[in-house]
């Protein structure tokens, strides 16, 4: 008789925070795809988290969507305890939640600058912590986005840029911490994307102009580029990459 092909992620748990729209829900309908279970977070739009639910569930996966603010410790807490309580276990953590205030450097409140730490940075090591209590058989793989901003000074995104920088910093020690257990850590830094996101920024038309003049393959990116390499790093076939991050940029940064 014919084998029965298993899906890379057949009953594996995932968890993606942030993962309604962009480059998260990206993630998580790849995921799906390969047979994950999907658990994602949003904060604003419900009707963006019923929209992903009944995508995801369509390709056969099992969702759970929780409203959680990644900023907030109680509330990642509650989410991970949730995800214990419904799946007793979990396979992959995707952080990707971000947010912030948007400028220059000596413009930001004290209030700003810890919040944008607290839902960008901070949220990754609680998330790391509560995770890694979870990964089944010590065999998990946490992946984290970053951009740019973390190695160039880009306008406004001071804070941000600073969090980023430490998503990456933090991910080389945790990567180094949970190897033992088996636990494989990594992030993506990414380009300009084409996401909701990007409408947020100041003159952000005269940037995406830019990105694409400047970017090798002339285009910017699509959430679907950077899930694609976000899942790669899901993979067993990347367990001799650790500690890194992959710039996935379309060659933008080899010429700016």
């Amino acid at each position: 008789m014919p084998r029965v092909q298993t899906k890379p992620f057949q009953n594996k748990v995932a968890f993606i925070s942030g993962g309604s729209r962009g480059i998260g829900l990206a993630v998580a309908e790849k995921l799906a795809q390969e047979g994950a279970h999907i658990v994602f977070t949003y904060l604003r739009s419900r009707a963006d988290a019923q929209d992903a639910e009944r995508l995801l569930a369509q390709l056969g996966s099992r969702v759970l969507s929780i409203r959680a603010n990644m900023g907030n410790e109680e509330q990642i807490q509650k989410v991970f305890e949730t995800i214990r309580n419904e799946f007793g276990a979990l396979d992959i953590l995707i952080h990707n939640a971000a947010t912030g205030d948007l400028k220059p450097a000596i413009e930001l409140s004290g209030e700003e600058w810890n919040r944008t730490l607290q839902i960008n940075l901070n949220s990754l090591l609680l998330s790391a912590r509560l995770s890694s209590n979870l990964m089944r058989d010590h065999n998990g793989k946490i992946v984290s986005i970053s951009s740019h901003g973390s190695q160039r000074c880009l306008p406004n995104y001071a804070a941000v840029g600073v969090a980023k920088a430490g998503i990456e910093c933090l991910s080389r020690y945790l990567a180094v911490e949970l190897a033992p257990q088996g636990i494989n850590v990594n992030v993506v830094m990414a380009g300009t994307t084409e996401t909701q996101s990007l409408k947020k920024i100041p003159r952000h038309e005269e940037m995406l102009h830019h990105a694409r003049t400047k970017t090798p393959v002339g285009r910017i990116g699509h959430p679907e580029d950077i899930a694609n390499i976000v899942v790669f790093l899901c993979r067993e076939e990347s367990r001799w990459i650790v500690g890194q991050t992959i710039v996935a940029d379309g060659g933008y940064s080899l010429l700016v």
